[in-house]
């Protein structure tokens, strides 16, 4: 599951996909046992949830609007969360689960060598949320209305990809690589450069800018920054 090195490969970030993980997360509270039918109906509650909430909020859809937005019952609903704040909990879960699996697994290709192991980051960062765009633009959009555990949850997700970006950063100054003042505050400044692709993707839409050029000039952007040494740096990335 490594999107800077397999692009073709978005199987793995498909609704169906990240639903059956859902499923196997939550499997002992989810009364539906059939795997193939339990999957097919949480990726119907799941889309719907995904564009009543960009339409009109996820704190002003009703459990009704779930229901007929996605062609189930209320009682179908109720079979696989009990409310709306679990559901909620399930959707932010396989966006931080699949973001941690994917960033804190680098392929042994880039973790010898920091500005590489960097790059990567950034190029999978957004090609994943390319990816999964809905599902990330509904947890930093909607974050603000969510409950306080649940907003917690989305706080600590982004928390724990800054400290990934951190880890590579701290490693590339101790060895002489990079030129940083603050680790911690330089990646906490490098990734609104990462949501910005999927925040505001009408604006680069309007523009033509694909994401391999966004990528590009993200790579390089960042990359003078920390003021990576030039010898064997290249905006062309690992692959």
């Amino acid at each position: 599951m490594q999107p800077a090195d397999h692009k073709d490969d978005a199987g793995a970030f498909s609704m169906e996909a990240l639903c059956q993980r859902i499923f196997e997360r939550h499997r002992d509270a989810i009364r539906v046992r059939k795997p193939h039918v339990a999957v097919a109906n949480l990726a119907r509650i799941v889309e719907a949830t995904l564009k009543l909430s960009n339409r009109q909020g996820f704190h002003a859809t009703s459990l009704r609007d779930l229901a007929e937005a996605s062609g189930l019952s209320m009682g179908g609903l109720y079979a696989y969360f009990p409310n709306k704040t679990t559901l909620l909990a399930m959707i932010l879960g396989e966006v931080a689960g699949t973001a941690q699996a994917l960033l804190g697994s680098p392929p042994p290709t880039v973790t010898d060598d920091p500005r590489r192991h960097l790059a990567w980051l950034i190029e999978s960062h957004i090609r994943l949320t390319e990816a999964m765009q809905p599902w990330f633009v509904f947890a930093f959009m909607e974050a603000k209305s969510f409950p306080a555990a649940e907003r917690r949850q989305a706080v600590d997700s982004e928390a724990a990809t800054e400290t990934i970006i951190a880890d590579v950063l701290r490693r590339g100054a101790a060895g002489g690589v990079f030129a940083i003042g603050d680790v911690d505050l330089s990646a906490a400044l490098i990734k609104p450069l990462l949501q910005e692709w999927y925040v505001k993707r009408a604006k680069y839409r309007k523009r033509g800018t694909s994401i391999e050029t966004y990528v590009a000039a993200t790579t390089d952007f960042i990359m003078a920054a920390v003021r990576a040494r030039a010898t064997g740096h290249s905006s062309k990335l690992p692959g």
